[in-house]
């Protein structure tokens, strides 16, 4: 399959058609509003349908609807957008509705700014909206990535009847890089006519299915919160990473992700030339996490530290320490406003940690 040169947002449009997906609601924020002005004119081309809601609340909710008769649906959006959305995604999680969210991370606190960040880890990993649910969520370190993740995540949301994230961030949405998109990756979708809201006399049935979250008899919300942790746990089939230079004999592990981890691999790189041997684990799952893949790499008796690096004020870090159990020394570096960490840097947080 030949390639073609594509920005990040406008090949995760792409995607989502080749996917399956003839449904996009949207509300355009940057650093991600590419993939709406992409949509917009291929939508109707495949016989799709666009809609741009009148505000990020207002797309949670058309999300919600259009999963609820299950259908493919998507919507993208950055880091406010989706603190708006969070509501919406907590009715979709309760009541078992597939559906896909692209969150291209911006800055933050607040307004931020709209250059790359990843500080939405926590609200993508640990739930992001009220009570307890979590979404499937992955995270791409380039457009090829990107795409292969948008197209797997809408079978993964129909596997696990939930919403599913794909995570990147401002850099991922703007860069252009040869992509293709695989055949081998569009999966036709499940049978939802034992559940979805989709007409008894389209599915020749006299029986309602009805969507809902709302249980008020307690023992009811207990099993359906029961029910949804049984399927967090089935998740962890879907753990995906990618070990660098761990091989051999390595002093210090790495953990990162995205973007940051492609900074980390030339530091890596770069060290290895000089002798020094660094050894790093890439989350491509950020939920599920490969948490035990970290332990079995941490413990390793050439290894005599861990460092997260991240675009954040040390978010992933929280979870490496879970899994590393106190067994290594856990640091963390990182920084968030725009700056991506160069090569150089990296080099320079590994060395002072070896002394």
């Amino acid at each position: 399959m030949a390639k073609v040169l594509m920005k990040g947002n406008e090949a995760i449009g792409e995607a989502a058609i080749k996917a399956g997906c003839l449904n996009y609601f949207a509300y355009p924020i940057t650093p991600q509003s590419e993939v709406a002005e992409y949509l917009v004119k291929r939508m109707p081309e495949v016989n799709g349908v666009f809609l741009q809601g009148e505000s990020e609340v207002a797309v949670g909710y058309m999300i919600y609807g259009a999963a609820g008769c299950g259908e493919r649906v998507m919507t993208t959006s950055s880091s406010p957008g989706i603190s708006l959305m969070s509501e919406a995604i907590s009715y979709i999680a309760a009541a078992r509705c597939p559906a896909v969210f692209v969150n291209i991370v911006r800055g933050g606190p607040g307004l931020g700014g709209i250059l790359p960040s990843q500080a939405d880890y926590f609200q993508a990993t640990k739930g992001g909206g009220h009570g307890d649910y979590r979404l499937l969520v992955m995270a791409p370190d380039g457009v090829q990535e990107a795409v292969e993740m948008t197209m797997k995540a809408f079978p993964l949301a129909e596997k696990y009847r939930g919403p599913v994230m794909v995570l990147g961030d401002g850099l991922i949405g703007q860069m252009m890089e040869p992509v293709e998109f695989p055949d081998d990756l569009y999966v036709e979708p499940t049978n939802k006519d034992d559940w979805a809201t989709n007409g008894m006399d389209t599915r020749g049935s006299k029986t309602k299915n009805i969507v809902k979250s709302l249980y008020l008899d307690p023992d009811e919300l207990n099993n359906n919160n029961l029910a949804l942790k049984k399927r967090y746990k089935d998740m962890e089939a879907e753990i995906m990473y990618e070990s660098y230079n761990t091989d051999d004999d390595y002093k210090v592990l790495i953990v990162s992700y995205g973007t940051m981890s492609r900074v980390c691999r030339t530091a890596i790189d770069n060290m290895k030339a000089k002798g020094v041997e660094i050894g790093m684990l890439r989350p491509k799952t950020l939920f599920p996490f490969p948490g035990k893949q970290i332990h079995d790499l941490a413990i390793r008796e050439s290894c005599k530290a861990v460092i997260s690096i991240e675009m954040s004020m040390g978010q992933m870090v929280e979870d490496v320490e879970r899994f590393v159990m106190g067994k290594r020394k856990v640091e963390w570096y990182g920084e968030c406003g725009g700056n991506i960490p160069s090569p150089e840097k990296i080099e320079e947080v590994v060395t002072d940690l070896l002394k």
